[in-house]
C-alpha cells in the first residue's frame, strides 16, 4: 500500500509538472466575471501569451448556442497565443434557459468589459478580433455586423463602453436562417435546426413570426461596407450548417462592398482535423488587419 502511494503521489508530481510546462508561455486566468443576469454570472477565462503584442482576441465558447466552461481548450488558442494575442474565451448563458437574442447581449457585455478592462490586459482597447465556430460563429457575425455604441448615460461605465470589434475570423457560421439550405428553406428553429428550436424561443413557433425573428437572428442582414474585416471558412462537406450559409453571405458582402474572404475547404464537414492550421490562418488574418493596420498608422 505504501508503494502503491508513491506512485499515485508521483504521478501526481509528473502531471502538475506537464501542466506546468504546457502552460509556461502563458497566464491563464480562469472565471474572470464580466457580467451577471437573473442571479447567473457570466464568465471568461483569459490567457495572457508571455510576449503580448498588445491586442486581444474574444474566442467565443459555443456549440448550439450552448456554452461551458468545461469546453474551453487552451490547445485550440495556442496559433494565436505564439503570435502575442491574448485571448479571452467566452462563456454565455446557454440555451434552452436563454435565447440566441439573450445570448447575444451577453456577447456584447463581454466585448465591452474586455474593451474598459484593456489596460488591465495590456491590449489596445480599439482594435479587438472575435472568432469561434458554428454558433460561435454566429456571435462572431452578430458583433462583427452588429456592434454599437455604448449607452453614455448607463450607470455601469463598462455598458458605455462600444461593442464593435475591429476584425473577425470564424469557422463555418450560420448568416441566414431564412434562407438555410437554398432560398426560401426556414431555419429559423423549424426543419433542419428543429432541434435546437428552444434558442430561437417562442416567436418561433409559428410561420409569421419566423420571418421576423429570422431576419433579427441572421448577421445577413446587417452588413455594410463598414463591416470589420471578416474571414470565414467552411467545408464544401458540411451537413450540419450548409455551405449555402457562407456563400450567400459572401454574395451579400460583394454587393455592398463588405470587405469579406471566404476559405472552402472541399470535402470537409463539420469540423475537420487540422484545423489549429487553419488557425494559423486566422492569426495571419488578425496580424494583418489589426496588429500590421495599427502599426502602419504609427499610433
Amino acid at each position: 500500500m505504501k508503494r502503491f502511494s508513491v506512485f499515485i503521489i508521483l504521478g501526481v508530481l509528473l502531471a502538475s509538472s506537464l501542466r506546468l510546462q504546457a502552460q509556461d508561455d502563458f497566464k491563464r486566468t480562469e472565471d474572470v466575471i464580466y457580467g451577471r443576469k437573473y442571479g447567473v454570472a457570466l464568465t471568461m477565462d483569459v490567457f495572457q501569451p508571455a510576449k503580448p503584442n498588445g491586442f486581444g482576441i474574444l474566442w467565443m465558447i459555443s456549440g448550439a448556442f450552448k456554452s461551458a466552461h468545461e469546453n474551453i481548450n487552451p490547445a485550440a488558442y495556442r496559433p494565436l497565443l505564439e503570435r502575442g494575442y491574448t485571448v479571452f474565451a467566452v462563456v454565455h448563458g446557454a440555451q434552452p434557459k436563454f435565447t440566441i437574442h439573450e445570448i447575444e447581449q451577453d456577447i456584447h457585455r463581454a466585448v465591452r468589459f474586455t474593451r474598459h478592462n484593456a489596460a488591465k490586459f495590456g491590449i489596445d482597447p480599439g482594435h479587438l478580433g472575435i472568432t469561434g465556430s458554428s454558433a460561435g460563429a454566429h456571435l462572431s457575425l452578430a458583433i462583427g455586423t452588429q456592434g454599437a455604441p455604448g449607452d453614455a448615460a448607463a450607470p455601469d461605465p463598462i455598458d458605455r463602453e462600444s461593442s464593435a470589434v475591429q476584425c473577425v475570423a470564424c469557422f463555418y457560421p450560420p448568416t441566414d436562417f431564412l434562407n438555410w439550405s437554398k432560398a426560401g428553406d426556414d431555419g429559423v428553429g423549424y426543419g433542419a435546426t428543429i432541434r435546437d428550436q428552444a434558442a430561437f424561443g417562442p416567436l418561433s413557433y409559428s410561420a409569421a413570426d419566423r420571418k421576423i425573428l429570422g431576419r433579427e437572428l441572421s448577421p445577413i442582414y446587417f452588413v455594410t461596407s463598414n463591416m470589420p474585416p471578416t474571414l470565414v471558412m467552411h467545408g464544401d462537406a458540411d451537413k450540419t450548417v450548409p455551405l449555402y450559409q457562407a456563400k450567400s453571405f459572401e454574395q451579400r458582402c460583394r454587393e455592398t462592398g463588405a470587405p469579406f474572404k471566404l476559405i472552402i475547404k472541399p470535402g470537409a464537414d463539420h469540423g475537420w482535423p487540422g484545423m489549429d492550421a487553419d488557425v494559423r490562418t486566422f492569426a495571419d488574418w488578425f496580424d494583418e488587419h489589426l496588429r500590421i493596420t495599427l502599426e502602419n498608422t504609427g499610433k
